[in-house]
Parts: structure tokens; sequence; C-alpha cells
């Protein structure tokens, strides 16, 4: 992860005495203080329904600032502190109003790791996967793993006492603490333990003086019991530990500056069993008697979550995933089990596929099968395992009383439900039912025994039904208990004890109900695009955060300022907005959280129409960076110009002029289009298709066009041209000039009713002739940018329906045809609108055919168009290459072939790695000559 690289922020007052307390602040800590807009509007949510805007923000570089801030704060009237890791809390935990301590920035590190106590020493803002990573050389891991792994932090999941799925082995958070170091609110420094360890005056006389009601208060049978204050660990009998009771507690008593932690062994030989059932009763009436078998998951899901097919899991209509150490556990299990079918996976890879089917439902919940959104507030409730059954079944009923919908799934042995529920949010008949509907589901917990939290515990969306599940003198004990140790309330004041209403405060007040705010309201703030390290499987998303780590440079952050300038408070100059300009300056709209993103967030989209409308109107145009002009406009510019751009390229001061940075040589224009060669030489069989001159191949790669012609007819496949100049439209739309974009695509439409393969005379719901599209950039904007800006003109949709990219055309057009065999490893770059849009199946399956091995990199190289020849962008353009692209390039074998299909991605690897890439049709094209003359 590369940190450090920065654009200036603006800096924004709000209120009289944020300027004071600002700069009290800067005088006191040696970390980050930034009371600017744009601080405040990332800081306003979290991943719940809530929102609250916060004073100011400060990123502590140690414990002497966390007390510093404390005592500034306390002694500026009071100002409230809210401590905020990866701010992925589903209850508006990481949300406040006050000073919101930014964790992650400079507290993240590991302070050490002793593999024979199985212990570390770790600081609160240290992402999971970090100390995952850290531990795995000594065969050990820590214990909770909650989904948010690769961006969840040590502080965030002791604050809400996460767990994950192998808590039916290993416990929750609580379980695996071993001491906390804490700061409260009146700066006392506090090491937190067993035996009473740590306990600030008064608690444990308080505790002695409660003893009947903590040992009859709590309900019992409960392993995912999260909410509330865990009061009972302070019980003699158990110990009296202060460290445990103090897991939970979600902020509200202290900061955590270190904490050590158990690590447990990881399975020797780890065996996923994935079990079938009729239904989801069934499964989940069967997982609490897996349990006796010592599973180190038992994971549940139905039928209805699984919605992109089923390949790989056994027969059933719900499914148990249980993964155990050993051939001889899974054997056992399965005979235990009774369930209609199984299968026992062993190897790496197909667990892995299992896992994902299992991971892509967490995000398929948030979303109907109708599109319809699916929000959080009762994600995550528990009841004893073997109720659980039976309390899906009145959930459901429940469900459809309310004219509801969701998806249940989650952590079945430990009888812990996660789902997401499609509440109208936005109008006020909608939230009154919220409100009903959350009142009658905690009656309903409770009276299954359960707890309105299992996992993420209560903030603000639960706390107010606490009585229910507690009763009013133990919910009263809590605020007894946050009083001793926060006289002065505050840290966190209205989460958990106190809590304002749990309709209060809800995100979406306020928001239009169309246009980018409401769009841009769709990210849920899971923050998936703020993962850390070595990327997981084939993802994009989100390369500018993965440059600087700032989370205004991630997919959530960005759509957050959007939000905020919907809204208006915050960010108060609309579509004029510096501040939200300023973040998506580095979106390289590689559209990867089109696809990465669980909620589909497509940041690319909304940066085209903020672009649009910021710089609309004639000082606008006069305001427009000169790029957004040439580069813009290249398809323009190389038709008019042609070769006569490689001499303005080479004038003095030609970069300056043209608005684009002088650390990069452009592209040189070719002698010869590759229109102009096919016009002459024309098509060797009868046309099967029409080949898309694209500008990049036209004018600037015309070998490629070249070869896909060799390669598509050596399949048997004739070629045609469209009759005229045709533009996608990509470079308008990537630079934010929408109208003009739109008139691009309006003529390339004309043209292309014209072509023989094209659509003469083709009606209203018929299939046109195949459009091969070489560059992936291009194809992706025909299939999704153009039916989405002129959804008016039917002849948009037909067209991208008949876009094919050079591997999909060969494999349904020619299926018999056999590429020349390769027999060499490949390296390079999956185009990340490739990833995103069009999918590399097919991709994948000609490499193969072919003899080519291995797999080019993911990520986005950086270079994106337009996005790395502006002015400022280098730095981060080369920091994109270097997160996944330069490192495989330098990690492959000798002799290795570099494929890219994008002009951008080939750019970007001769400039940084000086060796030539090329387009698969270019390899396989070479292939048949070589095969030709042996």
């Amino acid at each position: 992860m590369r940190r450090g690289l920065r654009h200036p922020g603006v800096v924004g007052t709000h209120d009289d005495h944020a300027p004071a307390l600002a700069a009290e602040l800067r005088a006191a800590v040696a970390g980050d203080v930034d009371f600017s807009v744009t601080a405040r509007a990332l800081t306003t949510m979290d991943a719940s329904n809530y929102r609250r805007v916060p004073v100011g923000t400060v990123a502590p570089r140690d414990a002497d600032d966390v007390a510093a801030v404390l005592e500034v704060c306390r002694a500026h009237g009071g100002t409230p502190v809210v401590a905020r890791g990866g701010g992925t809390s589903i209850g508006g935990q990481a949300t406040g109003t006050g000073v919101v301590l930014d964790l992650t920035r400079h507290m993240g590190g590991i302070v050490s790791l002793d593999p024979e106590s199985r212990t570390a020493v770790v600081r609160p803002g240290l992402v999971l996967d970090r100390l995952r990573e850290a531990a795995r050389p000594y065969g050990l891991t820590f214990g909770p793993d909650p989904s948010t792994h690769s961006r969840c932090t040590l502080g965030g999941m002791i604050g809400n006492n996460a767990c994950g799925a192998h808590s039916v082995a290993w416990g929750t958070t609580a379980d695996n603490v071993r001491s906390l170091d804490v700061v409260t609110y009146r700066g006392a420094r506090l090491t937190l333990g067993r035996d009473g360890q740590g306990a600030p005056p008064g608690l444990r006389e308080l505790v002695d003086r409660h003893l009947a009601l903590l040992r009859t208060g709590y309900p019992a049978g409960l392993p995912r019991r999260i909410s509330g204050y865990a009061l009972d660990a302070l019980l003699p009998e158990r110990g009296t530990d202060v460290v445990r009771s103090f897991c939970g507690s979600e902020g509200t008593l202290g900061v955590v500056t270190e904490a050590t932690v158990r690590l447990v062994p990881l399975p020797a030989d780890p065996v996923l069993v994935a079990l079938g059932y009729a239904d989801e009763s069934a499964a989940a009436e069967a997982a609490a008697g897996l349990l006796a078998y010592e599973p180190l998951t038992v994971e549940g899901m139905a039928a209805d979550l699984v919605r992109g097919g089923a390949d790989g899991l056994p027969r059933g209509g719900a499914w148990l995933f249980c993964e155990v150490d050993g051939e001889g556990a899974a054997r056992r299990l399965v005979r235990a089990a009774d369930a209609l079918d199984a299968a026992v996976v062993s190897d790496p890879a197909g667990q892995r596929a299992l896992w994902r089917i299992r991971e892509d439902a967490a995000g398929t919940a948030t979303r109907m099968p109708d599109g319809v959104e699916a929000w959080p507030g009762w994600e995550d409730c528990a009841v004893p395992p073997a109720r659980l059954g039976a309390y899906l079944r009145e959930f459901r009923a429940l469900l459809a009383e309310f004219g509801l919908r969701g998806t249940p799934y989650g952590h079945f042995g430990d009888g812990c439900v996660h789902v997401r529920i499609d509440f109208d949010l936005w109008t006020g008949k909608g939230v009154r039912d919220f409100r009903r509907f959350s009142e009658a589901v905690a009656g309903l917990v409770v009276a299954h025994g359960g707890s309105l939290s299992g996992e993420h515990g209560d903030g603000q969306a639960r706390a107010e039904l606490l009585p229910r599940m507690y009763g009013e003198e133990l919910v009263g004990l809590f605020g007894a208990v946050k009083d001793v140790w926060d006289p002065d309330g505050g840290l966190n004041p209205g989460m958990l004890v106190r809590p304002k209403r749990l309709d209060e405060g809800l995100r979406f007040e306020g928001l239009p109900l169309v246009g980018v705010g409401r769009e841009a309201a769709r990210c849920v703030g899971v923050a998936k695009c703020r993962a850390e390290g070595p990327s997981s499987g084939p993802s994009v998303m989100c390369p500018s955060y993965r440059a600087t780590g700032e989370e205004r440079h991630s997919t959530r952050g960005r759509a957050r300022l959007l939000h905020e300038m919907a809204l208006g408070e915050v960010i108060t100059d609309g579509w004029r907005s510096e501040e939200v300009r300023e973040a998506l300056d580095l979106c390289l709209s590689c559209k990867g959280c089109r696809s990465d993103c669980p909620v589909g967030v497509d940041m690319a989209a909304y940066k085209a129409e903020f672009l649009d409308r910021h710089y609309a109107g004639p000082l606008g145009l006069l305001r427009r960076p000169r790029s957004h002009w040439t580069m813009g406009g290249l398809p323009r510019w190389l038709d008019l110009f042609g070769r006569g751009v490689n001499t303005a390229t080479r004038l003095p001061f030609a970069a300056r002029l043209a608005g684009v940075t002088p650390e990069r040589a452009l592209p040189r224009v070719a002698d010869r289009t590759f229109v102009s060669w096919f016009g002459e030489r024309g098509s060797r069989r009868p046309p099967a298709l029409t080949l898309w001159p694209d500008t990049f191949t036209n004018h600037l790669a015309p070998e490629v066009g070249r070869a896909a012609v060799r390669v598509l007819e050596d399949a048997g496949l004739g070629v045609s041209l469209p009759p005229g100049r045709v533009c996608c439209g990509l470079t308008y739309v990537s630079t934010g000039r929408l109208g003009a974009a739109r008139r691009v695509m309006r003529r390339t439409l004309d043209v292309w009713e014209l072509s023989a393969g094209g659509g003469v005379g083709v009606g209203e719901g018929e299939r046109a002739g195949p459009v091969v599209v070489l560059e992936p950039s291009c194809a992706a904007a025909l299939r999704t940018d153009l039916p989405e800006l002129l959804p008016d003109d039917p002849r948009a949709a037909r067209l991208a329906a008949t876009v094919l990219t050079f591997a999909e055309a060969l494999e349904t057009l020619a299926p018999d045809w056999a590429p020349p065999r390769l027999d060499r490893p490949v390296t390079g770059q999956t185009h990340c609108h490739q990833h995103a849009v069009l999918g590399d199946a097919a991709d994948r399956r000609l490499r193969a055919r072919a003899g080519l091995t291995g797999e080019p990199a993911g990520g986005c190289c950086g270079l994106a168009g337009n996005f790395g020849f502006e002015p400022d962008h280098y730095e981060v353009s080369v920091a994109c290459a270097e997160d996944q692209l330069l490192p495989a390039l330098r990690a492959a074998p000798e002799g290795a072939e570099i494929l890219a299909d994008g002009f951008s991605c080939r750019t970007q690897i001769g400039d940084l790695a000086g060796g030539r890439a090329r387009h698969l049709a270019e390899v396989l094209a070479e292939g048949l000559e070589e095969g030709r003359e042996g």
C-alpha cells in the first residue's frame, strides 16, 4: 500500500467554536487535525442507516495523542469524541457530532508477535488481515473473522465484540483479548485484565451492589449475546474480568490504544463440507446438532441468495458450509448430518469457489431480485441455536405481514442471522413502518430467548429496544456503569446507553429521491473498496485508494461526498463543489466498483455526471481543464488531422498546450489507419460480422485490427466495417462532456443503421448481426454507457446487445475453430473495463485452448485513458501500476508473452516496464503465420 500521496484539502469552518478547538488540537497533538469540509463530510456516516455531522477529525499518532485530544475536548465545553476504525459499523457507532478519532492512519501497527505464547500486541487501527498475514507463517491466526476482515480494524472489533464464521470454534473477540490499554475521557490510562485489573474507581462496588441482578438478568445459552454491556463478566465467579466486560462497549467507556490478543492454531488439513437440505428451516434445525462434531464453521444460506447459479453445491434448497480439520472429521460430519446431499472439498481452489458463493450471497442480500435496495437495521440478531429453525419461520412470516422482503443467511451454528430488508427509508410512512417492524421483531427475538445483536453491536439501531431484552433495571445499571467510566458523557454519547430513537437521524432525510445523490446513497458503507494489502481474487476496486490510502479516494468516500453534496448541509455549493471535484479528480473511471462493490456503486458514471454539471455554462467551459478538450476529444482530432498530430506533439511546449503532463510521451499516430488498410484489402470471406474500428485501433494500433481480421478469417468468419466513421463516445464520457457524448453516439447509431450487418430493417426486439469490438473500453462503453446515456433511443439497446469481444466472437461464431498451439506462459493486464463490464471467461478459455498458461494481472494499469496523461496524476498512475501490474511483470518467467488487450494498458507497460505488450489477436495471428510457414 502506497501512502503519502496527497492532494490539498479545502479547509472550512462551520460554527463559532470549531476554529478555536482545531487550533488547540493542532497545538496539542503530533497527529493530523482536519476540520475541513471534506474531512467532516467523509465521516458523517458508517455502514448503518444513520448520519451524524462531526465538528472535525483527528488522526492521533500514539496514546499520548489520544490522551491530548481527550483533554482538549473535555476542556473545550465537553466536546464529544468517537473512536473510528474502518467505519464499517452497522448500528451507527462510528459516527459522532464532536471529534472523530481516525485510528487507521497512524495507529495501525503490530507491536509484537510471540508464537510461543500465541499472543500479539497490536494497536487499534490495525486491519485484521494484516495480523492474520503476520501470524500465518507460524501456523497461527486470530480467531474472529468478520466478513469485513480486509478492512475492519482490531479496535473496531473490540468495540463491537466482532465474531465471524469461525466463532463456533474460536469464539468472539472478547474470548480472544487478554488485556487492553485504554484512555478514559478524563485522561485516566488503564490496563484492563482479569481479577479486577484496571477497573475504574467505583466499578467493583457498583457490581457488588447488584450481584443478584447480574446473575439472573442475562439470557442463557446464547453464544452470540452481543447486546448491552457484558457486566456479568465482572461477577467474582467469572474472574472479575474487566477486559471482557469492556469488549463490545462501542467506544462509550474508553479509547483503546493497545491490545494483547490471543492467537489460535490454523487447521492442519482444512476440509469444507457443503450440506444440502430441503429448505432453510431444515438447515437451521440441523445446525445445532452438528456442533458436537467440533466444526470450525457452520454457515447457512438458502436458495434465494444463490442467484448466480449453484455450480458445485450439493442438491437442496438450503445449505450449511461446515469447515473441519481433516478428511476423517469430514466423513464423520457427513454421516451425522442427515442431509439430502453433501459435497466434501479438500482442494483449496474448490474450497475458495464454494466460499465465494457464500461470500457473494452477502453482497446479493443488499439487493432484491428486482433491483430494489435492502438496508441494514436487523442485520445480525441471534437466538439459541436450537431455536433457530422456529425463529426463521416466524421471522419470514413477520416480513410477509409487513409487506417486506429479506433473505436471511449467516452463522447458523451460533444462531446468528444476517438479513437486509427492503425498508422504505425515504418517506414518512416507510420510516414509521420501519419502526413498527423493528419493535415487532425485537419482541420475536426476545420471545425466542435471543439477543438483539449477535455480532455488530447495538449502536443507535437497537439500543432503544434493549429494555425489551434486559428489562428496565438492568438497562438502568448499564447507564450507571457508563457514568462510572465516563461521568462527563463525552465518549460516543447516544450510542448503546441513553440512545436516540432508532428512527431518528436517518441518513436519507432530506435527500432528493432522484439524481446522483440518490444513486450515491446506494453505498451502504461496507468499505470493500478500502481493502488493503494484496488483492484476494480478481478485484479492481479501488486503485486510487490503494495508491493513496485516503478515504476520499475510495469509492465509499466519494459516494459520501456526493451524498453530502446532495443534502447541502456540510457541502453547500452543490455541483460547483471543489471538495467533490478534488476527490473525483483521482478517480480513474476504471468501473471496478460497478462489479466489485457489493451494491454496484458506479463511480465512473457519477464522476461523468458531476464533471458535466460542474463545468456547465459559459464560465464552466472556460474553467475546464485543457485535457478535456484535447484528450477528451481525441477521436475528433485524429479524424481531422491524422498523422498531423505527430507533428504537433513534437512542437515546443506541446504538452503544456495540450494540457497533458510532460512526464509522458504522447502516443504516435500510425502512418496508415486500419480503415484505410481494410478498404484496399477488403474481406476474403462473405461478411459474418461487423468489426468495430475504434479510435485506438484505427489510428494508434492498426496492427491489432489487421491481426484480428487474419484470425477471424482463419476461423471462417468474414469481416465487414461500418460504412462511415463510428465512435463509442468513451473519451467524451470519461471527461464529463455528456452532451458531446450523446451527439457522437447518435451519429454512430445513424451509421450503424446503414451497415449491412448492423440493423437495416431490424425491428423492435430483434437482434442485429454481431459487432466485434477489439478495445475493451470501447466494448464496455457500447454495452453500458450507450444505452444508459440514450435510454429513449431503442437503437442504443439493440446495438449494445450485439457487442462481442474478440474471444466471445470466436467462441460463439466459430465454436469448432482450433487456435494455433502457442504453448508459452503469459503475463500482462486484464483491462479493468473487461473485468467490470464484459467478463473474461471466454478469454480464459481461448488462452487455454491455445496453450497460453498463467493469468494476466488484475487491478488497474493506472493509465486509464486520459487519466495518466493529465497533470498531477503521474505519481498516482505509477503507484496504481505498482499495485499489481508491475510486480506481475517482474515475476513473470523468462520468455512470457505480455498480453494486454487495452491500448492504455499496453502504453503503460511500454512506458514503465519497457516491454512490448500485445493484443491476444496479435499473438494468435503470429501463431497462424508461424504454423503456415512451418
